[in-house]
């Protein structure tokens, strides 16, 4: 009996090492099954569907006022930074001389216009004596001689009144050319603006054409930029487009409002013209700015 329970007990633990053994063979290819190599992919990124065009923003009314006449400045009434309306003074140059110009035409206009009325007058009397000796020819009572000399005189008298009336008129013309000159003594704004840049000072002499004044209006703002001429036929008017600037946060919206119709032919690119759409936020004048725009399909 002793032997066949030593036989059993070698049974029992061969079987438990099998059964340990069994276990995490399985396991470990049950594990291992869905980990089986995988190929890896390559995913190719979208191509590049913008371009991007950059330039300063523009307005339409840009200008530097100049002086229509030679002058000494008198007096400057804005300064930089200062918004002014179309036709505020915004200098003045001495106009004493051009001013008393203006009071002698006046006063040869008035009395070139006195003479005038003094020659239609006289006119009127030659017209009534030419009547009475109508009258007194045709009666018989006056000579041919008596009558002629009567009619010549009331004809040159209404050639007498046609010339004054000419010297009128050139009166009348010096009269309003001082008066273009007087007008040129005062430094007007030529549009609703602001005041970027004075350089003029007081009681400075200036010539015909000199600086004084760099005016910029505010708005509507606008780019223009260059696009190749792959984009012809594919940009329009009225076409929206996002415009952003590195100085100022978000995207802002822009319209198309003019395409060239024909290409450089020196650098193979059109010309367009887009204008800022709602409000302007930061952006200002000679801000620098991107616009994006569909490629071509």
């Amino acid at each position: 009996m002793k032997p066949t329970w030593v036989a059993i007990l070698v049974a029992a633990v061969g079987c438990g090492l099998g059964c340990s053994d069994t276990r995490p063979t399985v396991m470990a290819a049950s594990s291992a099954a869905p980990a089986s190599p995988v190929t890896p992919t390559t995913s190719t990124p979208p191509p590049d569907q913008w371009f991007f065009a950059s330039g300063p923003m523009v307005v339409e009314n840009q200008v530097d006022v100049c002086a229509q006449r030679e002058g000494v400045v008198s007096s400057i009434t804005v300064e930089p930074g200062t918004r002014v309306r179309s036709g505020d003074v915004l200098a003045q140059l001495d106009d004493r001389q051009v001013a008393a110009d203006l009071e002698a035409a006046r006063a040869r206009t008035r009395s070139t216009t006195a003479d005038l009325h003094n020659w239609e007058a006289e006119a009127k009397v030659l017209d009534a004596d030419l009547q009475r000796a109508q009258k007194l020819w045709d009666a018989g009572l006056i000579t041919k001689e008596q009558y002629d000399h009567v009619r010549y005189k009331a004809e040159s008298d209404h050639w007498d009144v046609e010339r004054v009336k000419e010297m009128q008129t050139t009166a009348e013309a010096i009269e309003r050319s001082l008066s273009l000159e007087l007008e040129k003594t005062r430094i007007r704004a030529p549009f609703d603006a602001v005041v970027a840049r004075r350089y003029v000072r007081a009681g400075q002499k200036v010539a015909l054409g000199d600086r004084l004044f760099w005016v910029s209006s505010e708005g509507p703002l606008r780019l223009r930029f260059t696009l190749p001429e792959s984009f012809l036929g594919h940009i329009s008017n009225g076409q929206q487009l996002e415009l952003s600037s590195p100085d100022v946060p978000g995207m802002k919206q822009a319209r198309v409002i003019e395409v060239s119709p024909v290409v450089d032919p020196s650098s193979g690119t059109i010309e367009v013209l887009c204008q800022l759409v709602g409000s302007a936020g930061g952006l200002r004048p000679g801000m620098q700015a991107s616009i994006r725009v569909p490629k071509p399909r």
